[in-house]
């Protein structure tokens, strides 16, 4: 009955799972603390250089810039920790008694698995609740470079929308007044994909039917003419809201409000597969402390005094950085469009769960 339990002993369960929770704290206590100290002796100078920033500021970005390294840096804690737990089961012939008992290899590391999902529930619920908040907070000051953060002007430089197999690219967009107001507005009209004409005008409001262009000219590709046409509607269908979401930095925005800006990014014709991998990954990154037990597990079974325990802590070390190295490189092609949202954010995940599986039960099992 013992190996159809999946937690065979309550009290050894609450045992492991207390001293690797203990310690893979307090490997992130010491971590920020020791990475904070460091990050703040090359911002601190830049703070205080501000006319008018002092001692408060740089408290102010303390508080702002240790939730993106706790963000950063828990699955870290969450390997370490494992491995320094089981390494000193393993040391302890506390392994071996699990073993003799009749315990499987997951049963041993089944409080582990418990004690990792809690952490990634709190990881997950941090993030949402807490760094979403510093991290746009940290970016608007860092964009002018500590001074004050303005006021926001109401204008949009640069927006791109899509309408059909038509591209508008508005120069400005004015959002301040009782209504939006486009400014040097250029509509490449195509046809099945391919451009046929350019429609440019200077400004243009919402008007019924669509958008009243002033100072309308056409360009026509074909045969290489300027057509002047004053005063015109066109942009029939356009919604005004298409012209005033702002760049979506997923960092910034928790799950829910990231999904809506996806989905209003849509409508308006904007890619949104980089930020589908960003929605995706706010999820694989805080379960990634689940994986950290399994790759970890290595430096648990097998004899101390085979002189090899440092070796496999050392391999669980290089399985834990292989899977952080992977996962950064996935959402990076995801970012360029080479992998899809999906497996950006989920295929390392997948992939080191199979290979550290496939080395449990090679080795062990």
């Amino acid at each position: 009955m013992q190996q159809l339990s999946f937690f065979p002993s309550r009290t050894m369960a609450l045992y492991v799972g207390r001293l690797f929770l203990i310690r893979s704290f307090s490997i992130l206590f010491a971590l920020v603390l020791v990475l904070q100290t460091l990050d703040l002796l090359g911002e601190s100078g830049k703070i205080l250089a501000v006319a008018g920033n002092g001692d408060s500021d740089v408290w102010r970005y303390v508080g702002m810039r240790i939730p993106q390294i706790i963000e950063t840096f828990l699955p870290f804690s969450v390997l370490l920790g494992t491995i320094l737990t089981l390494i000193t089961l393993n040391q302890n012939s506390e392994v071996i008694a699990m073993k003799a008992s009749g315990m499987s290899a997951h049963q041993v590391l089944a409080p582990l698995f418990l004690a990792s999902f809690l952490v990634a529930g709190i990881s997950f619920a941090f993030n949402e609740r807490i760094v979403t908040r510093s991290t746009a907070a940290l970016s608007a000051w860092q964009k002018v470079e500590y001074a004050k953060v303005p006021a926001d002007s109401g204008v949009r430089a640069n927006i791109w929308v899509r309408a059909g197999d038509d591209l508008i690219n508005a120069g400005t967009v004015e959002t301040h007044g009782p209504a939006i107001v486009l400014r040097d507005i250029t509509v490449y009209e195509r046809t099945q994909g391919v451009l046929s004409s350019m429609l440019k005008a200077d400004s243009a409001k919402q008007v019924a039917g669509g958008w009243e262009l002033t100072n309308a000219k056409r360009f026509i590709r074909r045969s290489g003419t300027l057509e002047p046409l004053g005063t015109v509607t066109a942009l029939r269908g356009v919604r005004a809201d298409q012209f005033t979401l702002a760049q979506v930095d997923g960092d910034e925005l928790p799950f829910p409000q990231l999904s809506a800006a996806i989905s209003d990014l849509e409508a308006a014709g904007r890619p949104v597969d980089a930020l589908k991998g960003v929605l995706w990954h706010k999820i694989s990154g805080p379960l990634s402390a689940i994986l950290m037990p399994l790759l970890g597990a290595v430096a648990a079974f097998g004899l101390a005094r085979s002189g090899k325990l440092f070796v496999r802590a050392i391999l669980g070390m290089a399985l834990g950085f292989a899977y952080f190295v992977a996962d950064n490189f996935a959402l990076a092609m995801g970012d360029l469009g080479a992998y899809t949202p999906f497996l950006a954010a989920w295929g390392p995940f997948i992939l080191f769960a199979l290979i550290g599986e496939m080395i449990l039960i090679r080795t062990e099992e």
